[in-house]
C-alpha cells in the first residue's frame, strides 16, 4: 500500500503573482501523521503491488484494461461537448467531471445490474457505466425535462441538486433491499463540499446502526466551489467513519484500477451483510465547479497543473501501452468513436423538443393538489392573454 502525505499546501498565486487561494494554511495530518492511499497504477502508468486489493482486479483482461480505458476517453468527450454546448447558450448550466473520470468509471464497473446507484449532478460517467444514454442527461440542463429516464431501467436514479440528501434516499432504499432479504447492494455518491451536510451525517448513523448494504462513495476533488477541503475536516474525510462504527479507505481516484477494486472491496462487504463502507476517492476537479464558476478566483495554475500530470486517461494509456494491451489502432478507432459521439450529442441537444407549457404541473404529486390546480389554472390564463393581446393587434 502506497502512502500519500497530508502535509500542509502553500497558498497558490495566480500568474499576476496575487495570492488567489486565501488563507489556506495547513492541512492537519491524521492522527499517526500519515494517510494511506491505495494505489495500483502510479502516475506513470507503472502497476504497483497491494496485499489487500490485488485480488479484486487479479482476473482482468486486456480487453476489459481496453474497455476502461474507452469508457474514460468517451465520457470526457460527452463532457467537454456539453461544456461547449453551454458556452453557445444550449444549456442553461453544466457540471462537469473533467479529472474525475477514473473514480467514477471504476466505481461504476464494479457494480452488478441489481445494485442501485444514487448519484448527484456530476456522476456522467457512472451513468454511462449504467447504460443511461448520454443524451438523456442533457434534458434537464436544457430545461425541458426533469430528469430524461426512468431510474428503474438501469438501476440510476435521477440526479440529485439538493445537495447531500441522496445518502438518505440510499440508506432507506439499502434498509429496505436488507428487510427483502435482497443480496444486492446501493451506492450513494457524494462530494467533499457533501460530507459536511448534516443529511450524510444522518445516512451515516442509520446505515451503521441497521447494517444497511451501502457504499457512500465521496468524490473528494478538493474543492466546494471555492472551499478548500481543509476548512471543512481536522482528519482525512475518510477516517470520519470510524466515528460511526463502519470502515473508511481513502483511494488514489486518478487510478481506475484501485477505483475497481476497492469498490468492488465495498460492495461485496455491503452484500455480506457486513454493513455500510466510506470509499473517499482523492482526486482533482480539474475544471470550473459548473459553468457558472470561475476557478481562477480562489486557485492559482500551479495547483491544476501538478494535478494534470496525473491525469487518469494518461496514466491508464501509459500502461496499456507498455504492457502491449492496446496498440494505435485501437486509440485511432476509439478517436474515431469519440468524434461520432460529440456530433450525435451535439446534433441530439439542439434538436430537442420544447417542453408542453403545462408539462411542469405533471407528477408533482400522486393524486393531484387544490394548490397546483390553482397554479395551473392562473398559468393558462396568463398564457392566454398572449393569444388574447396578439388577437387585438397589440
Amino acid at each position: 500500500m502506497t502512502v500519500e502525505s497530508t502535509a500542509a499546501r502553500k497558498p497558490r498565486s495566480s500568474a499576476g503573482g496575487k495570492s488567489t487561494a486565501g488563507k489556506r494554511t495547513t492541512t492537519r495530518k491524521a492522527p499517526g501523521g500519515e494517510t494511506q492511499l491505495v494505489q495500483l497504477l502510479t502516475p506513470e502508468g507503472k502497476r504497483v503491488k497491494n496485499a489487500e486489493y490485488d485480488k479484486y482486479v487479479a482476473g482482468i483482461t486486456a480487453e476489459e484494461l481496453r474497455g476502461l480505458y474507452r469508457d474514460m476517453v468517451l465520457t470526457r468527450r460527452f463532457d467537454a461537448e456539453a461544456t461547449a454546448l453551454q458556452r453557445q447558450g444550449e444549456l442553461g448550466l453544466w457540471a462537469s467531471l473533467l479529472g474525475q473520470e477514473a473514480a467514477q468509471i471504476g466505481s461504476g464497473r464494479a457494480l452488478r445490474g441489481d445494485d442501485y446507484v444514487f448519484p448527484t449532478y456530476r456522476e456522467h460517467g457512472v451513468a454511462w457505466c449504467r447504460g443511461v444514454d448520454p443524451t438523456n442527461l442533457l434534458g434537464m440542463f436544457r430545461g425541458v425535462n426533469h430528469g430524461g429516464w426512468d431510474p428503474n431501467s438501469n438501476n440510476f436514479h435521477l440526479y440529485t441538486i439538493v445537495i447531500g440528501s441522496q445518502t438518505l434516499h440510499a440508506t432507506g432504499y439499502a434498509m429496505g433491499i436488507a428487510k427483502d432479504g435482497a443480496d444486492s447492494a446501493v451506492i450513494a455518491y457524494f462530494g467533499d463540499g457533501a460530507s459536511s451536510q448534516g443529511d450524510v451525517a444522518e445516512s451515516f448513523t442509520f446505515s451503521a446502526v441497521y447494517n444497511a448494504p451501502v457504499v457512500f462513495f465521496c468524490q473528494n476533488n478538493q474543492w466546494a466551489i471555492s472551499e478548500p477541503t481543509e476548512k471543512q475536516t481536522r482528519v482525512p474525510l475518510y477516517q470520519r467513519a470510524q466515528g460511526f462504527g463502519f470502515p473508511g479507505v481513502r483511494v488514489d481516484g486518478n487510478d481506475v484500477l484501485a477505483c475497481l477494486a476497492v469498490t468492488k472491496w465495498a460492495l461485496e462487504r455491503a452484500r455480506g451483510g457486513e454493513g455500510p463502507t466510506l470509499v473517499e476517492a482523492f482526486t482533482y476537479r480539474m475544471g470550473a465547479h459548473t459553468t457558472s464558476d470561475d476557478p481562477t478566483r480562489y486557485r492559482g495554475d500551479e495547483e491544476r497543473l501538478a494535478w494534470e500530470a496525473k491525469d487518469p486517461i494518461l496514466r491508464l494509456r501509459r500502461y496499456l501501452e507498455t504492457s502491449n494491451h492496446a496498440d494505435e489502432g485501437f486509440f485511432a478507432e476509439l478517436e474515431a468513436e469519440s468524434e461520432a459521439l460529440g456530433k450525435r450529442v451535439r446534433e441530439a441537444v439542439r434538436a430537442m423538443p420544447d417542453p408542453g407549457h403545462f408539462a411542469i404541473f405533471e407528477n408533482v404529486y400522486a393524486d393531484g393538489h387544490a394548490l397546483v390546480d390553482e397554479e395551473r389554472a392562473q398559468f393558462a390564463a396568463y398564457q392566454a392573454s398572449f393569444a388574447d393581446a396578439e388577437g387585438q393587434g397589440v
